[in-house]
């Protein structure tokens, strides 16, 4: 069963949420907040899979919940995935840095809603590629990082190729084929390095990656 987290200040699309998601046998809403201080008090009280956290929202906006979030090590194991109205923007850039695993627009049909909770919820990548591509796009405009205290001398010389080809928006099959190796072996290359780099998702290796100076934007 997957358990979720419903947080928007709007009670019309929380209950419409609601309704859609209760009527799965393998998804349960176990809580709802209005704002991000009363999301992270649900958090902890009741341990979602995946929090649903609407980016704008009073008292706490959804950055400040996904950063607490992502900070508590009682909730290691909640994804949050963000609710944007207006698709990838300044705000969703800032909570894909401050920890979240991908992002959703409201006006998602209910299919998509449906499998975006499920992948989210096995622990696989939430971000298209062409979102991963908006994110590298957007470190072409940031200094390059100095690679300092990242945690990436811990990493094999194959983990550091396979985390460059995360950060090119590459899946784990292309990364496979990239580096001549099973699908499984790339996905282990990549699950090692985010556990390496404690990052949560592949959205915070791409995020790394740039930082840290490891891939430098080609426009460079």
């Amino acid at each position: 069963m997957i358990r979720v987290l419903l947080v928007d200040d709007q009670p019309l699309l929380r209950s419409g949420f609601r309704a859609l998601l209760d009527l799965e046998d393998d998804i349960e809403v176990v809580a709802e907040a209005a704002d991000g201080k009363e999301c992270l008090a649900r958090a902890r009280e009741h341990l979602p899979d995946i929090a649903l956290i609407d980016i704008q929202m009073p008292v706490a906006d959804g950055i400040e919940a996904t950063r607490c979030i992502a900070a508590d090590p009682a909730l290691a194991g909640v994804r949050v995935v963000i609710l944007t109205n207006y698709g990838f923007d300044e705000y969703v850039f800032n909570a894909l840095r401050a920890g979240a695993a991908g992002f959703l627009v409201k006006d998602i049909v209910p299919e998509d809603l449906l499998h975006a909770v499920r992948v989210a919820a096995r622990g696989d990548a939430l971000l298209a590629p062409s979102i991963t591509r908006k994110l590298i796009d957007r470190y072409v405009t940031q200094p390059i990082g100095t690679g300092t205290d990242t945690g990436l001398e811990e990493l094999t010389n194959r983990e550091r190729e396979a985390v460059a080809l995360v950060a090119q928006g590459l899946s784990n099959d292309q990364i496979a084929d990239r580096m001549v190796i099973s699908p499984m072996t790339a996905k282990t290359h990549v699950n090692r390095a985010m556990t390496k780099l404690r990052a949560r998702d592949r959205a915070q290796l791409v995020v790394l990656a740039y930082e840290s100076g490891l891939v430098v934007p080609r426009n460079r």
